[in-house]
């Protein structure tokens, strides 16, 4: 009888702490709040997006897996599913670290913007989204649920999330890449977005320059709250007219710490610093997440 008791008492001690590890996730990660993490993935862009409702988005995946860790601290231990996979462009150090997500979670969409690579990343990705089953809530093949998206397409999200592509137009995509590939020089297409939720806005760059940047703002909300400074804070991603049409409350610097592009640049770091824009970089913070209520916001 006493071994029986301390079986039992064994048993209940552990699922109740099963119990309270469920209850601690549940609360955290549903908190009915938009959650954007800008991960720690080195040299590279990965963006997590957890709307309030719980629907997981990944905006690029890093050079390689370390996107995984960063997937593990924001997400519940029990939920697989990425319910929409972004690919701003198909470069190395945003594409790479898609392949091992692919390889772990259970991707309903991807969409991307409509160029090619030949690297065997991206050939290597592609052939996952292409012959992957989506499961469990969707058995088509994940290539039904392929996007191209272009300038003017919307996301809209049932808990009044969006998500606006503002770049690029088909007319930039034939200008800048006009055999649709994408190279490491020459070809700089990204895609640009709007994440909005309420009041609160972060813009998305990937790796944009100057021209796809101006075209991306003209016409657009001139307050922004969280920006995303393109190009890994490369010279040729940012100018001072640019930051001061957008004015951001904050700026998010993805780099690798000691880099050899140099990024962030100098000559982007004195325009922050002029405009008295807060900033801060994944280099020197490591992962940073943004929390909104559709009213405020707060960095954690």
């Amino acid at each position: 009888m006493h071994n029986k008791a301390k079986f039992i008492l064994f048993g209940f001690l552990a699922l109740f702490g099963l119990g309270a590890v469920f209850f601690f996730q549940y609360s955290k990660f549903n908190d009915g709040k938009l959650h954007v993490v800008f991960c720690n993935v080195g040299q590279g862009d990965s963006i997590f997006i957890r709307t309030p409702s719980g629907t997981d988005i990944l905006w690029d995946g890093g050079p390689d897996n370390s996107v995984l860790s960063c997937l593990s601290n924001n997400m519940p231990f029990w939920d697989r599913d990425i319910e929409l996979m972004i690919l701003s462009h198909p470069h190395a150090d945003h594409l790479n670290g898609l392949i091992s997500v692919m390889e772990r979670y259970n991707v309903l969409y991807f969409a991307t913007e409509r160029l090619g690579n030949n690297t065997a990343g991206f050939k290597d990705l592609m052939k996952k989204v292409e012959s992957r089953k989506s499961r469990p809530k969707d058995d088509r093949p994940l290539a039904e649920n392929i996007r191209n998206l272009y300038a003017g397409d919307k996301i809209n999200l049932k808990d009044d999330v969006s998500i606006k592509i503002l770049t690029p137009t088909k007319s930039f995509l034939e200008a800048s890449s006009p055999n649709g590939m994408i190279y490491d020089t020459g070809e700089f297409s990204s895609l640009i977005s709007l994440l909005s939720y309420g009041s609160f806005d972060v813009l998305l760059t990937g790796d944009s320059q100057t021209k796809e940047l101006k075209d991306a703002i003209s016409g657009e909300k001139t307050q922004i709250e969280v920006f995303h400074v393109p190009h890994h804070g490369s010279k040729t991603g940012l100018n001072s007219d640019l930051l001061y049409q957008i004015t951001p409350q904050l700026a998010l610097i993805s780099v690798g710490r000691k880099n050899k592009y140099g990024h962030p640049s100098k000559e982007v770091l004195s325009i922050l610093k002029e405009h008295k824009t807060r900033f801060l970089r994944t280099d020197e913070k490591g992962e940073i997440e943004i929390v909104s209520d559709g009213k405020k916001w707060w960095v954690r």
